[in-house]
C-alpha cells in the first residue's frame, strides 16, 4: 500500500491485516514504493491517488517499468471518483478505484470483490 497520510496507513493496515487477513507492506511515498515493491513482490498494489513527490498514476507507471512489478494488478484509492476520473485511472492499468474514505470493516472484501472479478 502506497499512502502518505499516517492515519490513513494505520486504518488501512489494520483493516486489511485483521480484518481481511492480508499481509500488508506500506510505503509512504511512491519514491519508497519503487525501493520497496520489487524486494516485497507484491500481490496487489494499492495507490493513494493523491501524494506529495511522486503521485499514485505516476508511481503506477515507474512500477510498470520494474520487471517485478509490470504485471502486478492495482487498485487506485482517492476522493477524487468522478466517471472520468475513474475511467482515467483505469486507462493506467488499475483493476478499479476505491473511493475515500473508504469503510474499514469493508475494505478487505471490497479488496477481494475487485481481485475475484478480474481473476475469475
Amino acid at each position: 500500500m502506497v499512502e502518505d497520510e499516517a492515519d490513513i496507513q494505520e486504518v488501512a493496515r489494520l483493516a486489511l491485516e485483521a480484518v481481511g487477513g492480508f499481509t500488508v507492506e506500506i510505503c509512504s511515498s511512491g519514491d519508497e514504493a519503487l525501493q520497496a515493491a520489487p524486494a516485497f513482490a507484491p500481490d496487489l498494489l494499492l495507490l493513494d491517488v493523491m501524494m506529495s513527490g511522486l503521485d499514485g498514476p505516476g508511481t503506477l507507471l515507474a512500477l510498470r517499468e520494474m520487471p517485478a512489478t509490470a504485471a502486478t494488478p492495482a487498485i487506485f484509492m482517492t476522493a477524487k471518483v468522478q466517471p472520468q476520473e475513474v475511467a482515467r485511472y483505469k486507462s493506467l492499468g488499475a483493476l478499479d478505484v476505491i473511493s475515500k474514505p473508504f469503510d474499514p470493516m469493508t475494505l478487505a472484501n471490497t479488496i477481494k470483490e475487485i481481485w475475484n472479478r478480474h481473476h475469475a
